[in-house]
């Protein structure tokens, strides 16, 4: 035997528990093997270099769990707006809907760290497809606005309003004050986290939007070549954008060389650090063009063309290698240690399309109603 146990090894080892202990065997014998087959991909992944290595679930982040075969089907449609899902050793769990939902063959049940329990149907959507106008646009990671199209759009998300942010700001200095592992820490905590999942829907909201806006209105979307890992957690959602677009358009987003977009003029070609006048305004030396900084890039990103051997797929490198080669050259630096970081996704990969509904009866107690959602393509 290795090592470590298989999962055939596994689902032996969980059947004798289940047959010792009464409280495992209470559990949905078809949730527990998925669990372990998650646990297995997970390991798999790592070893093969794609993915970091597994780590235990945190409580409160990492809450669900997956249903598989005949019984993710049992959904039952009771009206225009609501159905109800036969949940294993549960029962049937209301469940508000914004239509009807897709041929699937697996759904995961969710609770998110705002204390929200979603309903997820994994499937696998058709791509959009493409106007056939020839429309070409460049989409530019801006700096005042979080999107610059090379249309002259700037689209931004709404984030926190004032008041909001203010009443954030306010629970996060009694959280500085409360004890911890009392009472109050933990319902300031859940307020906290209410808001921030507000702030994270209306990111989220606003790249589902754009990204099926471009798929539908040009036949060619280009980006730059970014590396996303390496780029601050607040700009990690241009890589969502840009993988978002990828599922809704595949094989028409190219990404380009990002080398001296937001130097170059658009109108000269003349490419001088003065031109940049601030972070918002560009303004060419050579030929007086003047133009909002993330528009300009984002017209040279859509002027130039993948340059020869570059994926065109926006996902990363096709071979997985020490130095990315599609990374420009780079000062040696001294090596540093590896730390084994967050786990990467453990179930298997491919495009989904997710049905978020909300969970009513008895898995819903306490939580908060989230925002109207649908398919996302």
């Amino acid at each position: 035997m290795s090592r470590f146990p298989g999962l055939a090894e596994q689902n032996r080892q969980l059947t004798d528990a289940r047959a010792a202990e009464p409280w495992l065997a209470g559990g949905s014998v078809t949730v527990q093997q998925q669990a372990l087959r998650d646990l297995d991909r997970a390991w798999r992944n790592f070893f093969a270099g794609t993915h970091r290595r597994p780590t235990w679930r945190r409580g409160g982040r990492h809450e669900g769990f997956r249903v598989v075969g005949a019984q993710a089907l049992r959904i039952r449609k009771d009206n225009r707006r609501w159905s109800a899902v036969l949940v294993p050793k549960i029962g049937r769990v209301k469940v508000r809907r914004t239509r009807d939902p897709p041929d699937r063959k697996s759904y995961r049940i969710t609770r998110d760290r705002a204390g929200r329990w979603h309903l997820v149907l994994a499937a696998v959507p058709e791509p959009v497809p493409a106007p056939g106008t020839g429309g070409v646009v460049g989409v530019d990671r801006g700096v005042v606005a979080a999107v610059a199209l090379s249309t002259g759009e700037l689209l931004s998300p709404a984030g926190l309003r004032p008041k909001e942010a203010e009443r954030l700001r306010r629970l996060q200095r009694r959280l500085a004050r409360a004890r911890r592992g009392s009472n109050r820490r933990t319902e300031v905590k859940q307020k906290i986290a209410r808001l921030r999942a507000r702030e994270a829907d209306r990111s989220k909201d606003l790249v589902e939007k754009t990204s099926i806006g471009l798929a539908r209105r040009f036949d060619v979307i280009r980006v730059e070549d970014l590396r996303v890992k390496n780029m601050t957690r607040s700009a990690k959602g241009w890589g969502l954008l840009v993988a978002r677009m990828e599922d809704k358009a595949p094989g028409r987003v190219e990404q380009v060389d990002p080398a001296y977009t937001s130097r170059t003029c658009n109108a000269c070609g003349h490419h001088a650090p003065e031109n940049r006048e601030s972070q918002a305004v560009f303004r060419c030396v050579a030929c007086g063009h003047r133009a909002d900084a993330d528009v300009n890039a984002a017209r040279n990103i859509a002027d130039r063309r993948p340059a020869a051997g570059r994926a065109v797929a926006a996902r990363g490198d096709r071979v997985k290698s020490a130095r990315s080669v599609k990374r420009e050259p780079q000062r040696a630096r001294p090596p540093r240690s590896r730390s084994s970081g967050n786990p990467g996704p453990s179930g298997p990969g491919g495009r989904q399309a997710h049905i978020f509904l909300t969970a009513r009866g008895p898995m819903a107690a306490g939580s908060v109603k989230p925002p109207r959602a649908g398919v996302r393509r």
